[in-house]
């Protein structure tokens, strides 16, 4: 597998074309909250489908398991394809999916639906970036970026928690059935509205394998497999350790309050990382493993526990910019392949928070969490810490190594 180089560029129009990056927005805030509703509603889908809630869990691992093994592949099959096409079916794969998850009564048939809505998920990452800023002049690429990925925060902060309410309302499987009635809206928006783009020709570049193999691009990865799995850990059941604290009833309050302190997160991020993103990252790092430590200490106190979340929230509210930050600025002429390697990294992490998290869960209890989450953090801190010269550099960003 190589990757591929040359794009017809075309730029509709000179100024911002907010109806299409709107699109792209709604399709990133589909995309995650698809992901991550699950995390909210264990309790409600086990009981509704007849399962453990770690078996319940396991709907967001199969999601991110389809996302990791699609982003790379499927952007390379489609890269010579129209781009609203691509987009397209990504909004069609998420209404059929997601409406099938809405009706199912089966474990296994909603199981193969989350995983076909995670390769939806991960063939929409492998393109939105990229349509977006072809769609604008060189000078406005970096907010047409920044409109057309609004809708990952949005998500995470209103979206989740709020169809955590909604389903412990009136059952797990209404929030899905909004989804795709949402998609609906977003297939005709973006037929209507979204500028067409040509495909990419295809072209010699540098294999993959190298690509991943750059003295910067594996820290970099490396660091968000282990933070992302350590985060996936405790997000994924946040309910069964909520109940250790007597806060199993106010799940939808605590991701509110996460999902907040994250927004303060991407804001401040966004303020300081041309600057000052390897202490960024290293102080992110440090602040989980604090976390982790007081959730050992105090998992039973809830005041404890909301102060916790507020740092975790906070701390993981930057992870995405930083993290694509630093792998850009490690890529050289191969930030495209390497971002889709960053999807897959995350979508991993994803799914291995999951499967770890359940694992302990059964075994060790949700007591183990906070430790599981220190173990990881301490290692992806040494890694970044170490990471100096290539990956993680200090001072102002903008030296070689961007492209």
């Amino acid at each position: 597998m190589h990757t591929t180089s040359e794009f017809h560029e075309t730029t509709p129009q000179r100024g911002l074309p907010l109806a299409s990056l709107l699109a792209f927005a709604m399709t990133g805030f589909i995309a995650i909250l698809t992901e991550t509703l699950p995390a909210g509603l264990l309790p409600e889908i086990g009981e509704g489908l007849g399962v453990t809630q770690v078996m319940a869990g396991q709907l967001v691992s199969i999601y991110a398991l389809g996302s990791l093994l699609a982003a790379i592949p499927l952007t390379v099959l489609t890269g010579a394809w129209r781009r609203k096409k691509v987009l397209l079916l990504a909004v069609g794969t998420f209404l059929i999916f997601n409406t099938i998850t809405t009706l199912s009564s089966s474990y296994w048939l909603t199981m193969a639906a989350r995983f076909m809505s995670g390769v939806a998920a991960g063939l929409a990452w492998g393109i939105l970036a990229g349509y977006a800023r072809r769609l604008v002049p060189a000078a406005l690429q970096g907010r047409a970026l920044a409109i057309a990925m609004v809708g990952i925060p949005v998500a995470l902060s209103l979206g989740t928690p709020a169809g955590a309410w909604l389903g412990s309302l009136i059952g797990w499987r209404v929030p899905f059935g909004i989804m795709a009635a949402l998609a609906v809206i977003l297939f005709i928006w973006t037929w209507i509205v979204v500028p067409d783009l040509p495909g990419q020709q295809s072209g010699r570049g540098l294999p993959v394998w190298n690509v991943f193999l750059m003295p910067g691009v594996t820290p970099v990865l490396a660091v968000i497999f282990l933070w992302m799995t350590a985060h996936n850990i405790l997000y994924t059941f946040i309910g069964p350790f909520l109940q250790l604290s007597g806060l199993a009833a106010n799940v939808g309050l605590i991701l509110l309050v996460f999902g907040i302190a994250a927004l303060i997160g991407i804001w401040i991020t966004g303020m300081l990382v041309d600057r000052y993103l390897r202490n960024l990252v290293l102080l992110s790092l440090a602040a989980l493993a604090v976390v982790s430590v007081v959730l050992a200490a105090g998992m039973r106190q809830q005041v404890l526990v909301f102060l916790a979340v507020i740092v975790w929230g906070w701390s993981f509210g930057g992870a995405s910019t930083q993290m694509q930050t630093a792998a850009a600025d490690s890529a050289g002429n191969y930030v495209d392949v390497v971002q889709a390697m960053v999807t897959t990294a995350w979508n991993l992490a994803i799914a291995s928070g999951g499967v770890v998290g359940g694992l302990l869960l059964n075994n060790a209890g949700a007591e183990s969490f906070p430790w599981a989450l220190l173990a990881f953090m301490a290692v992806a801190f040494v890694i970044a810490w170490r990471a100096k010269k290539h990956a993680f550099r200090p001072g102002v960003r903008g030296g070689s190594g961007k492209s």
